[in-house]
């Protein structure tokens, strides 16, 4: 692990953050977790502008602007040095008095990780991971807009908890409504009637880059694809489930609840997107 912080890399065991920076103590801040694939920083600059925008909804300014970030994601990647990796860009509000007042704090903390990237073992991209619908709900828009990725993650936590102790692999989160929101760290996918359908932002889903790029691969391929307000009926009844997230890439879901979904695992549609994606990966974004 390589970790840019202060203004130079170190080794992952080395860094550390002041106690009274506000992302340890409130989970001020945003971030942005990025693949490297194919030596290449995947989407950085779509990662950056999605950054950007969140920085601005919670008014915290980025130090050298979305430039300097871009030369820091890849002087890290550099220096970790390998070809497939995982990028976490972090944001913090920074040192500050001990109460949430963010006026307190006077410069912003970048820090930026770079790691061996963790997937799923290949039986389980083969077979689909197991799911869980969680007892936990997705906030509202009007309560903290699930575009900005922020620092606070609690409901994501508690539902992965929730997944591990009921033995599956992840939970599905719904929102208030009864409808699907995502996963607790990823987006959620759905085949029925030969339509790809994924939910949009205002049921509380973010707005993955990785979504983003099977999106725009389906359409390529011919594939009818676009987002639509799904329920656990939908998932249940649909022909293949899978998930996208910039950690993991494409992963299939075999059962949901116990049941087994449709495909059992991989099914033809996704199949062919995680092929169409591998490429599309590996050209996508700034070597480094």
């Amino acid at each position: 692990m390589k970790v840019w912080i202060d203004g130079e890399i170190v080794e992952g065991e080395e860094a550390r953050i002041p106690v009274l920076d506000h992302g340890f103590l409130y989970g001020d801040g945003i971030f942005e977790g990025i693949r490297i694939s194919g030596g290449r920083v995947f989407r950085l600059d779509d990662h950056l502008k999605r950054l950007g925008i969140a920085s601005r909804c919670i008014g915290l300014p980025v130090p050298g602007g979305l430039e300097k970030l871009r030369e820091i994601v890849l002087e890290t990647a550099r220096a970790h040095g390998q070809p497939e990796a995982y990028c976490r860009l972090i944001v913090s509000r920074g040192v500050g008095s001990l109460g949430v007042d963010p006026t307190t704090c006077s410069e912003p903390r970048v820090v930026c990780i770079v790691d061996a990237v963790r997937i799923y073992p290949e039986e389980k991209l083969r077979t689909g991971i197991s799911m869980i619908t969680s007892s936990f709900r997705r906030a509202a828009p009007d309560v903290l807009d699930p575009r900005v990725k922020s620092l606070n993650y609690m409901t994501s936590v508690l539902a992965k908890q929730e997944a591990r102790r009921q033995g599956a692999d992840e939970a599905l989160l719904l929102n208030h409504d009864g409808h699907v929101a995502e996963a607790s760290v990823a987006n959620v996918f759905a085949v029925r009637s030969g339509v790809l359908l994924t939910p949009p932002a205002t049921d509380g889903a973010l707005e993955g880059i990785t979504r983003r790029s099977v999106l725009q691969l389906a359409v390529e391929a011919g594939i009818p694809a676009g987002e639509r307000s799904l329920g656990r009926f939908d998932l249940m009844g649909a022909a293949e489930v899978f998930l996208t997230g910039s950690g993991a890439g494409i992963v299939p879901v075999g059962s949901l609840d116990g049941q087994p979904t449709a495909s059992g695992g991989v099914g033809p549609v996704t199949e062919q997107i995680t092929e169409r994606f591998r490429a599309f990966a590996a050209e996508n974004g700034p070597e480094f």
